[in-house]
């Protein structure tokens, strides 16, 4: 049945569900051409450039072929819910002036685009001229629409007169061809992204290059005071196969001395700048491993990729603001407590994989309302922070019921599962550095759960854990 229209010549007439004028909208943005994700991170920078629109949430970025002008590349589509004070007319000629500023040429209707903006609901109003029609005339038909859209708003239906189903029941409704769309999560400009429901998508392996002297197992192995010999450790790590290198400055084992950011900044900076220099890593993104805002805005602009926040940024207020400010990729780690404390906060009555998976989605909440985007998001359940030995297993055993938690569909998650303690107790291996065998089991189990990033220590040996065990899962 057609949706029926309603002409509005007033805009006072519609609906004012916000304070002080504000309307809510969601907002469609889909690219095919050039750096697809920079454009559309591109035009929601412009559209919060006025101030007149505040984007709230965004979507995953969804990887789909392309649908009517069939010849043609795949998109990357997403959704974003944004408070205005815009009219619907006002918005819809603010987001075809950023087209215009981005330098959308449309050649053929539904052809290649590197942007495109689509007013897809607007408040709870049912809109229609020559130029506009709200709900988006042809949004129930598309997957690439509904399926991000889902992630904001799963349970609500379009506005009446329209029938009250929900849009995760049309989205069920629609038929299904061929592989099932992905997720994709930026890395670095030079490394693909993460596609996490790609069957067969690769794993990536995260080594560690912890230069501290206390680290649990590497303490002293490292250190920018000697940068010939660091060199040839990261040559040696992306030789047997790391994508992403972490580099931490600050211990995070129980009762680590906390050193001051300063430290912590002059023990990574160099080791940063080093990696950076060198032709071999171009395609390598570098992690920095820390729970300070200002160290990892240093590291960010001195040429690293990510940050990976044991804290989820919980020990920093300024953490997740600055991540915002950046633009860069996060890694948000469940942990309880502090270092020193984390150990005697292990009581999960619920079940281990109910609270971490609540208490993440949590963080991902933070997260959004500080302003970093969706797709900027990666998420660990902390293995062996604030969890027992048992907890650690069920975690790597139903990895994929947290994968599919309500609310972190379309994430990508990372294990660090290497040498510890656990794994060293289970095996009956003392020493830290020789639970080589028992993280290659505890790794392979990862994988099998849907793990997309690794971290390791050992990184020739699980290279190869990795490689045979993507052979066998990821089919």
């Amino acid at each position: 049945m057609s949706p029926v229209r309603f002409k509005i010549a007033n805009y006072s007439q519609i609906p004012n569900n916000g304070p002080q004028g504000e309307h809510r909208a969601f907002i469609a943005l889909g690219s095919n051409l050039g750096d697809r994700i920079a454009m559309i991170e591109g035009a929601c920078k412009e559209m919060e450039v006025k101030g007149d629109i505040r984007i709230v949430r965004t979507s995953s970025l969804w990887e789909t072929k392309a649908m009517y002008v069939l010849d043609q590349g795949n998109f990357i589509n997403s959704a974003c819910k944004i408070k205005t004070s815009l009219s619907p007319i006002e918005l819809l000629d603010r987001l075809q002036s950023i087209e215009n500023h981005l330098g959308r040429v449309k050649l053929i209707d539904k052809g290649p685009r590197n942007i495109d903006l689509d007013i897809l609901l607007y408040d709870d109003t049912t809109f229609s001229n020559e130029r506009l029609q709200i709900p988006h005339r042809l949004m129930l038909e598309r997957e690439f629409v509904l399926r991000p859209l889902c992630e904001l708003i799963p349970n609500e239906s379009l506005p009446l007169p329209h029938p009250q189903v929900s849009l995760l029941d049309h989205l069920k409704q629609l038929p299904r061809s061929g592989d099932p769309p992905s997720s994709l999560t930026p890395l670095s400009r030079t490394l693909p992204p993460i596609t996490a429901h790609h069957a067969c998508r690769k794993t990536h392996v995260m080594s560690i290059l912890n230069l501290t002297p206390d680290s649990f197992s590497d303490g002293g192995m490292h250190s920018t005071s000697d940068l010939s010999t660091l060199e040839r450790t990261i040559y040696s790590h992306i030789e047997a196969g790391a994508t992403i290198i972490d580099v931490g400055g600050q211990s995070t084992r129980p009762s680590a001395v906390q050193v001051t950011g300063a430290e912590e900044l002059s023990r990574i900076l160099p080791a940063i700048k080093l990696i950076r220099s060198l032709p071999e890593a171009e395609n390598i993104a570098i992690s920095v491993d820390t729970y300070r805002a200002d160290v990892a805005e240093a590291a960010i602009k001195a040429g690293a990729d990510i940050v990976n926040d044991v804290s989820a940024g919980n020990l920093d207020p300024d953490m997740l603001a600055t991540v915002a400010r950046l633009g860069c990729t996060v890694c948000l780690m469940h942990m309880r407590g502090t270092p020193e404390t984390m150990n005697r906060l292990v009581s999960y009555p619920d079940g281990v994989v109910e609270t971490v998976g609540r208490e993440l989605l949590n963080h991902v909440q933070a997260a959004e309302k500080a302003g970093i985007r969706r797709w900027r998001i990666i998420l660990d359940p902390g293995i062996g922070f604030a969890k027992m030995q048992e907890q650690n297993l069920e975690l790597l055993r139903r990895l994929g019921d947290l994968r599919n938690f309500p609310g972190l569909h379309g994430i990508p998650w990372l294990i660090g599962a290497s040498r510890k303690s656990f794994v060293g107790k289970i095996t009956g291996v003392k020493e830290a550095r020789e639970r080589t065998w028992g993280t290659a089991a505890a790794i392979s189990a990862a994988i099998q759960g849907g793990a997309d990033i690794v971290r390791v220590h050992d990184v020739e040996e699980m290279g190869k854990v990795a490689k045979m065990a993507d052979a066998v899962w990821r089919v």
